[in-house]
């Protein structure tokens, strides 16, 4: 009985430093809960995955309904950009099944870790600015209304930015989708840099519209994952309790920050959980 708590508990502490982190970065609290769970508590990545997205749409219900509030999060791109997330968790959910009946478990691993180094790049690349340099309007700027305003506090100015390259926006969205329902997360990781790098927008709002947007794409997933017998009860309880604590510290923290610091804390953790993942794949972690 006693083992049993301290593995609630233990669960618990970690899910709230993964909403945390998630919250903080936009990742969503699942790309850092999917490797604690299977690297250092040795759940199997199979119910990690699936528990995963349940703490994720914690995540999303905590800290997006904060950061609208705030007048950060882009509601207009969000919802712009969810058909194709949407769609992609689907095929995602139902490719990982197949994958799974296979027994190739160790793909999966793989995956997630190359998926989270091949997000370093472009991030490193925008670490040079506070703000994105702007890029003139295009067709899709104007048609769709893409423009926005919000007040930085750490910068104590009001930011005005647009969207541009909306359909490159949408390709990425589409794979963010598919790595969501493939890996259990919120794909977090390609929401940012769809928007940041693709969109160019300013850190801060791809950030807060990826925790927007998570939680659809994820509840799309859970609900394939919970008919194959993916999502177990007693890890999805502590995982949504911590994680939804840990977003909402991450949503009072992320204001008073400056969007330079908030992407070297995501460069770190995709550098750091994406060389042990392909690790363990492996078989060498």
């Amino acid at each position: 009985m006693m083992s049993v708590i301290l593995t609630f508990l233990s669960i618990l502490l970690f899910s709230i430093l993964a909403g945390f982190l998630g919250s903080l970065t936009g990742l969503g609290g699942g790309t850092v809960l999917v490797p604690i769970l299977t690297l250092y508590l040795g759940i199997p990545i199979i119910y990690a995955t699936g528990s995963s997205l349940i703490s994720t749409i914690a995540t999303s219900s905590g800290s997006a309904s904060a950061y609208v509030k705030e007048r950060i999060t882009s509601v207009r791109i969000g919802i712009s950009l969810e058909i194709a997330t949407t769609a992609g968790s689907i095929v995602g959910s139902l490719t990982v099944a197949y994958i799974y009946s296979l027994h190739l478990q160790y793909l999966v691993y793989i995956v997630f870790g190359i998926v989270l180094l091949f997000s370093i790049y472009p991030t490193l690349k925008k670490m040079k600015g506070e703000f994105p340099t702007p890029k003139p309007p295009d067709w899709t700027t104007k048609l769709l209304n893409l423009y926005g305003e919000y007040f930085d506090p750490a910068n104590n100015t009001t930011v005005k930015y647009w969207g541009v390259r909306w359909w490159l926006g949408l390709i990425v969205m589409f794979f963010a989708g598919f790595i969501s329902g493939l890996l259990g997360i919120g794909s977090g990781a390609l929401k940012v840099i769809g928007m940041d790098y693709a969109m160019n927008l300013p850190m801060k709002v791809t950030t807060t519209t990826s925790n927007f947007m998570i939680g659809v794409t994820a509840a799309t997933g859970s609900g394939i994952y919970w008919a194959l017998g993916y999502i177990q009860p007693f890890l999805a309880a502590p995982t949504a309790i911590g994680v939804l604590i840990g977003s909402l510290v991450g949503t009072r923290v992320l204001v008073r920050l400056k969007n330079k610091r908030i992407r070297a804390v995501f460069l770190v953790i995709l550098a750091f959980l994406g060389i042990q993942m392909i690790l363990r794949g492996l078989g060498v972690f």
